[in-house]
């Protein structure tokens, strides 16, 4: 599991990237998401 935050004032840009034969969203498990996705 993991969360990312940005407290300072410069906007964070971040990259995912994913690798392997199979690239899709639909196996993410989302646990206690704050924001209500």
């Amino acid at each position: 599991m993991h969360r990312l935050s940005n407290p300072g004032k410069i906007p964070l840009e971040l990259i995912e990237v994913q690798v392997g034969s199979y690239t899709g969203e639909d196996d993410i498990i989302r646990v206690e998401d704050i924001y209500g996705r």
